[in-house]
């Protein structure tokens, strides 16, 4: 019987989603707990790969589990996992459906702080830039929708049997006293370290480094630069994940009260 589980994550203590040879990954720390309660070999299957210190505010991932359980697992997982994990719902699913290949859609949110706050130190990129020219930014994101190849903002394009991401949304938005910026993005894919790079050349063009010219030359080139400069993982939430067969609102409150009435966009 296959299941999917709603989940979220804070990523700072990780080293991304994926399972690897010494290093403490989601996947791991889940398919421990899972393997304690159920006391069977359990392999897990994740919607996608988050990396290192990345967070997720909605993620799904896939087991299939030999026999049906009778006891309340989203509880017996929530008491045995770490406060970074949490598990909000165990959906039984017909078939094998499968959470990373039939994903039609992920959406990002990249946080950013320009003013000194130890409470935003884990949850928000702290960049100390308050004069950040927000219109070129907002020009730059608005091209995103515009181009399907994004082999300029990748660090191995050569992994991959194509690069073309179809960006469906990309806006840029600020808070009112204009200390807080958010940068949201969906697309049916995502390669490497793409958003990352991405908010790495915005921040170049607000800081007056770089101009939308020359980004929209990296779009229309597709040539990778020799330095990709990727932004801080800090402040990078997988915050969306639809499937054809469904689509569930994500339950966190904090990036609910992060993409509240608070956040104006920017023209």
């Amino acid at each position: 019987m296959r299941y999917f589980f709603h989940i979220a994550y804070q990523g700072q203590h990780y080293n991304g989603w994926q399972k690897q040879p010494g290093a403490i990954s989601v996947q791991g720390v889940i398919e421990e707990a899972l393997i304690k309660i159920l006391k069977a070999p359990i392999a897990i299957n994740g919607c996608g790969r988050t990396d290192a210190q990345v967070h997720a505010s909605q993620y799904f991932f896939h087991v299939d589990l030999p026999q049906e359980f009778d006891f309340d697992l989203v509880y017996r997982l929530n008491k045995t996992l770490p406060q970074n994990i949490a598990i909000f719902d165990i959906i039984r699913m017909e078939g094998l459906p499968h959470a990373r290949f039939d994903a039609v859609q992920r959406q990002y949110d990249y946080f950013i702080h320009t003013y000194k706050d130890p409470f935003l130190a884990n949850q928000s990129s702290f960049y100390l830039e308050p004069s950040l020219d927000l219109l070129a930014m907002k020009k730059a994101v608005n091209l995103l929708p515009l181009y399907k190849d994004y082999r300029a903002f990748c660090t191995q394009p050569n992994k991959y049997e194509h690069t073309i991401c179809n960006v469906m949304e990309a806006d840029l938005f600020v808070n009112e006293a204009g200390n807080r910026i958010r940068f949201h993005i969906a697309s049916n894919r995502f390669l490497s370290k793409m958003i990352r790079i991405l908010m790495g050349k915005l921040l170049k063009i607000g800081k007056k480094e770089m101009s939308v010219e020359e980004f929209e030359h990296m779009l229309t080139s597709l040539e990778t630069p020799k330095i990709l400069d990727p932004a801080h993982p800090t402040g990078l939430y997988l915050s969306k994940v639809t499937y054809p067969y469904l689509n569930l609102p994500p339950k966190t409150e904090f990036l609910t009260a992060m993409e509240g009435t608070e956040w104006l966009s920017v023209f």
